[in-house]
């Protein structure tokens, strides 16, 4: 009944860097709640700034954009403002 208990969420609401995962694991989606304050970065790893998956733009609108790819060694997101997201992923 319950397939994929796996399934996780983080919500972040802030100008900030989030350390989402660490490890091998999917990132599902990432929901915009409200137009985007600032650039979000996503990063496949546990350290750095440097956008290795994406960077979306500061005036992105709200929306879900679906990843479905495979993080090697984590999914760390960093929020230049004060962005309203939620990052969907998934464990192995």
């Amino acid at each position: 009944m319950y397939a994929n208990l796996n399934n996780q969420y983080t919500y972040i609401a802030s100008a900030t860097t989030t350390q989402v995962a660490t490890g091998p694991c999917v990132l599902s989606s990432i929901t915009i709640n409200t137009t985007a304050a600032g650039t979000i970065k996503i990063i496949d790893g546990t350290s750095g700034s440097t956008a290795n998956v994406a960077t979306l733009a500061a005036s992105i609108g709200e929306q879900t954009l679906f990843f479905n790819c495979v993080m090697k060694a984590g999914i760390r997101i960093i929020t230049a403002g004060a962005s309203d997201i939620t990052v969907s992923w998934k464990s192995f």
